[in-house]
């Protein structure tokens, strides 16, 4: 199952060579991510990652230029892997032609009144869960050899 983000496109995202900027693509992942972990993970009564997460890597390969257009762009969302105290989300930008690019997000669950990292909470695993396909590569992931 991937979650699905509708993200628009804004005149201010392309640069000076007619193509959304790289660093934008940053800004559309996090705003995908947000849509899971915090609405939908709410929705789902899993603690909505309430009490913190914050962002270890993000790793994106780009595909192909993005250009602007009033129609929004996809950013599917997937669960690749779900450690302790970790989870990484693979993403593709896409639309019915194309995919962009394909990126994944090292998320490590944060206590903010501690300070520190904590496990992800059985509530957290659960929503996840359904989620998880690691049949595609993790951009994240040592290349093997």
């Amino acid at each position: 199952m991937r979650h699905h983000f509708a993200c628009p496109l804004r005149w201010s995202d392309m640069d000076a060579f007619g193509h959304v900027n790289n660093v934008v693509f940053l800004r559309y992942l996090e705003e995908a991510r947000v849509d899971f972990l915090f609405r939908l993970a709410q929705e789902a009564d899993a603690g909505s990652f309430a009490s913190g997460a914050v962002v270890a890597r993000h790793e994106i390969d780009y595909l192909r230029p993005l250009v602007h257009r009033s129609e929004p762009v996809a950013v599917e969302t997937w669960v690749s892997k779900i450690g302790a105290a970790s989870v990484t989300l693979g993403y593709d930008v896409k639309d019915a032609d194309a995919v962009y690019a394909r990126a994944a997000t090292v998320i490590v669950p944060y206590d903010l009144k501690e300070g520190r990292p904590r496990r992800l909470s059985a509530a957290e695993r659960s929503f996840l869960e359904p989620y998880l396909d690691d049949s595609f590569r993790d951009p994240a992931a040592p290349a093997s050899r």
